[in-house]
């Protein structure tokens, strides 16, 4: 007798409000990156081994290293590959977590911890291999992040961090005042740390690589694909495009991150989906010479975080978070602008070229989190704005779990799905967040 998970037992979770469909086309990545891969709308309805839906750094990487083992794959998206926040986040490659090393130790015990720090730590490797290996065009630069504090408090508690991670023979450099101000530019700052393991790319030109190179392994990607259902039967999940077409896998996979919708109940509701907001500068040429001159990405250590660097042609990008709703009007970045030219003042009158912004997925208790809440379903979100390197790894790992990993082996703990409660006021608990978190900060607590 073949078993069936009714449509209603698993119908979308209606009451989950999408996010913003907001276009990329403000932003300086969609500007720069090498053109995208055809990835046109899925015509037809076909039978896979597994589906991936959402092409973002965890669907790609997910269905790359799935192409390895054998598996055929599919990847579908409602827009195109990267253009949620794998596109529009500020390049970054921190291969890190909100806890150090000893928390981790502290949360999760020494071996489930020591494993979960190991295969954070190695993400960078990840992204930095697979950009090699697939010769993705997207200007990597491996110079190092720097985190940077305002009080000397501040640094003496990142110098701690940098000697945990330098105990596990991670490259660190411990720099004051004089250190910084050589290696920054500005003089805004009492010291920080420089991560060895950390770079900077272009975000968008790295998804769609990816893209490009799952193509190329034999990976199905179709954009313009939303899936408006999914339903079991018997050993197979069946997903309704929005076309109508269906699609049959023995696994789905679900990487969504902070635009998650309510296909699958709850899921959107363990994240809060989080405005970052970005600015660029126009090439500043000569006038940024002293600023990262080394290609440094770097971010202030409070916990309204800035976040800073220079792209490839000198401009000098700044960001940071903004407000729930999604930005209608340069007024709305006013606040990066000023932050950005009270950091290097020597700038003077700066001109901006670029302004975009897009959402994040943050969990409750900062970290990712995987799912396998039915037979054959597993997903993956929440990397809390260290998406390029944490969401590469998770796709690896996914794989992995696929492919007949023991789930105790995995480093990242499979969870039960918990939403958030009252989520629904979501755009409370952020605005509320931004206020308290603000009035901390210039407080100095």
């Amino acid at each position: 007798m073949t078993a069936t998970l009714t449509a209603a037992s698993i119908a979308p979770d209606r009451s989950v409000r999408s996010v913003s469909s907001h276009p990329t086309a403000d932003s300086l990545w969609a500007a720069t990156a090498p053109a995208a891969p055809e990835t046109p709308a899925l015509a037809e309805s076909i039978s896979t081994d597994v589906l991936v839906i959402g092409a973002g750094y965890t669907g790609l990487s997910t269905a790359l290293h799935l192409a390895d083992t054998g598996a055929s794959v599919c990847v579908v998206d409602a827009h195109a590959p990267g253009w949620g926040a794998s596109g529009r986040n500020g390049g970054q490659v921190n291969p890190t977590l909100k806890y150090d090393p000893d928390e981790l130790i502290r949360m999760y015990g020494a071996k489930q911890g020591e494993a979960l720090i190991e295969t954070v730590s190695a993400s960078g490797d990840l992204v930095f291999d697979l950009i090699a290996k697939h010769r993705i065009d997207c200007a990597p630069v491996r110079a190092g992040w720097l985190q940077v504090g305002y009080t000397e408090e501040a640094v003496a508690g990142m110098h701690a961090r940098a000697r945990q991670w330098e105990k596990r023979g991670v490259s660190v450099e411990m720099l004051g005042r004089a250190e910084l101000t050589k290696r920054m530019g500005t003089n805004a700052f009492a010291g920080g740390w420089l991560d060895g393991r950390a770079g900077g790319i272009q975000p968008l030109a790295y998804a769609r690589g990816l893209a490009r190179a799952a193509l190329a392994q034999g990976v199905r990607v179709h954009g313009q694909t939303p899936i408006t259902k999914l339903e079991r039967q018997g050993n197979h999940w069946i997903a309704t495009t929005a076309q109508g077409h269906q699609i049959k896998a023995r696994q789905v996979v679900i990487g969504t991150n902070g635009y998650t919708d309510g296909l699958w109940p709850g899921l959107a509701r363990t994240v809060l989906a989080a405005n970052s907001f970005i600015v660029a500068t126009k090439p500043l040429g000569a006038k940024g010479a002293g600023i990262l001159d080394k290609g440094e990405t770097g971010s202030t250590s409070q916990r309204l975080l800035l976040y800073f660097r220079k792209d490839a042609q000198g401009r000098l990008l700044m960001g940071g978070r903004g407000h729930f709703a999604d930005p209608q009007g340069a007024p709305d970045f006013a606040h990066l602008e000023r932050s950005l030219e009270l950091m290097f003042p020597q700038l003077g009158k700066v001109e901006y070229e670029y302004r975009w912004a897009g959402r994040i997925a943050v969990t409750r208790d900062f970290m990712p989190h995987i799912h396998q809440p039915a037979p054959g379903i597993t997903m993956a979100v929440g990397y809390n704005g260290r998406g390029i390197a944490l969401a590469t790894c998770m796709g690896q790992q996914v794989a992995a779990l696929l492919d007949g990993k023991n789930a105790q082996s995995c480093p990242f703990p499979i969870s039960t799905i918990q939403p958030i409660p009252m989520h629904g006021l979501q755009r409370f608990y952020i605005a509320a967040g931004v206020a308290w978190y603000s009035l901390l900060d210039r407080m100095g607590k």
